[in-house]
Formats: structure tokens, sequence, C-alpha cells
């Protein structure tokens, strides 16, 4: 009995022990990353296992301090694109002008492929084309369905490649959006103080 009550006992311990290593190193295949910036600080949870080529990219400009000093430069609102039919609304980032192809283009990771929409808060990375993602990110308010795989928002269908959510400073997020703007074009840009690795 007292044989069996040590084994229950150890395996308590190792499922408590599992808790708290899962809680101070957040989920497996995850990433944290702390986005200080004028208006407020965001933080990010990074997909790198639904979304290792981009997610591994977005963390190559984070490790190497290209975002640190960057900008927050567009505002996509209902009431600024006139000119298109399939409406968004995103705030989107850019790493130093000097270093925003540092690491040159990326594969397209489709969502069909990642499993990953875009929803409110999704972090997802700005193109053109397929396959020319460098450096430049965007946040989604709302959810955006027309930016995932099939969605009308770019006429190519292929969508954009998303790698992460926002999971905390959302407020951060409506504040940027809603700076003051010329069109599209936030005026003054929303500075970047810092983009870090963070433990949730």
């Amino acid at each position: 009995m007292m044989l069996r009550s040590a084994a229950l006992f150890c395996v308590f311990c190792g499922m408590v022990l599992a808790q708290n290593t899962e809680s101070r190193e957040g989920k497996p295949g995850m990433v944290y990353v702390s986005v200080r910036t004028e208006a407020g600080d965001i933080l990010l949870e990074i997909d790198k296992r639904h979304a290792p080529v981009t997610a591994t990219n977005f963390l190559k400009y984070v490790d190497a301090g290209y975002y640190n000093g960057g900008i927050f430069h567009r505002t996509v609102k209902q009431d600024n694109q006139p000119d298109k039919r399939v409406k968004i609304e995103v705030i989107q980032a850019s790493a130093l002008k000097s270093h925003e192809n540092e690491f040159g283009k990326i594969p397209l990771e489709r969502t069909t492929k990642t499993g990953l929409k875009h929803l409110d808060g999704t972090i997802s990375m700005a193109r053109d084309e397929a396959d020319t993602a460098t450096s430049d990110f965007f946040i989604c308010i709302g959810d955006q369905p027309e930016l995932d795989f099939g969605g009308k928002r770019n006429p190519d269908g292929q969508g954009f490649a998303a790698f992460g959510k926002v999971i905390g400073g959302m407020d951060v997020v409506h504040k940027i959006q809603q700076s003051p703007a010329d069109g599209q074009k936030l005026t003054p840009p929303i500075k970047i103080i810092s983009v870090d690795r963070a433990v949730k």
C-alpha cells in the first residue's frame, strides 16, 4: 500500500512540475515577443509550430535588433480605403529602413497549410506578390477572413502568412489604429522602441 501511495505521489509531483514548466516556458512551439512602442506595449505569441518559415524569419529580425527604432507607419480603417471593394482593418509596421530586406524574401506559408486564420489580433506578414515578404508585418483589428487563402483582398487569392497573435496590449493596437493619419499613412508614425523575446 505504501509503495502504491508513493508511486501516486510521484505521478502527482510530475504533473505539477510539468504544469509549472509550461507556465514558465509557454506552450510548445510558441515564442513570446514584447513590442515596446511610444504608444504602449504589445505582447505577441509567435507560432513556430504551425508557421515555421514565417515565424523563424520574424524572429531573425527580432534577434538582430532590426525592429528596434522601426515604426508603425500604416493604419487601415473602414473610412480610409475608398478605392478597395474588399475592406480590412489592420496596422502595419516596418523594421529599420537600412535592414528591412536583410534576410531576403521568404516563401508564402498559406493559411490552408498552417491552419492559422486572420482573426482579431492575428499578426501576419505584409507582401506584394506571393513569396515576397521580408520584414513588414501587420496586426488585424477584428476578424479578417479576406486575408486568408481564397480571400479577395489580394487579387491573386493566395492570402497572407499569419504566424501568431496578440495576447496582451490590444488596447495599444486600437490606439495606434486611431492615431492621426494622412490617408493610411500615420502622421507622425508610431516609433518602436524595442522588440525582444519575452517569457510569458
